[in-house]
Parts: structure tokens; sequence; C-alpha cells
């Protein structure tokens, strides 16, 4: 039987060798027909913690590793923006009559 293979993105990693990751589909509505998203958070494994928030990624089906950990990150299809930092820089205003 072939692993299932889901692609999505990461939305936690402050767990040791674990990160969460939101898998968005989209649906048809029973009723009304208008197509509406639906998402579900997967935790996977990740034994190096290299993927960190706002990776995509691709998570494949494996043996349970824990109690709700049943999935394995493959690899990263596209890298996160990275986070913004502060700078501590001291920049003396010129002001224009000087």
């Amino acid at each position: 039987m072939p692993k299932r293979v889901l692609i999505g993105t990461v939305t936690s990693d402050k767990t040791d060798k674990t990160v969460t990751v939101k898998v968005e589909r989209k649906v048809k509505h029973p009723l009304y027909g208008k197509i509406i998203r639906r998402s579900k958070n997967y935790h996977a494994h990740d034994e190096s913690n290299e993927y960190v928030v706002g990776d995509t990624v691709r998570i494949e089906e494996t043996k349970p590793f824990s109690k709700t950990k049943t999935w394995q990150v493959t690899d990263r299809l596209v890298a996160s923006k990275g986070t913004a930092l502060e700078a501590d820089i001291d920049v003396e205003a010129a002001t224009p009559g000087n």
C-alpha cells in the first residue's frame, strides 16, 4: 500500500524533533456548491530540527513515532521569508539647517 504524501505549511516548531504542519484543501460545499477551504494540522517528525515556521514542506505517512505523530517531513519545497530582526543602530538625524 503506498504511503500518503501531503503538502503543507509549518505553523509551529517549538517542540523537540516535531513540527506542526497545516494542510489546506479545497472542497465543494454539498448544498450550495461554493468552493470552501478546509484545513487540518498534522504533527510531523523532524529529526534534525531544521524546518522553521513558514516553510512549505512535504510530509509522508509513516509508522507511529508517538501518540499523535504518525507523519515525517521528507523535504522542504519553499523556504520561509524568515523573521524580521530589530537592528540596534544609532543613527543621528541630519537636520537641514546644520
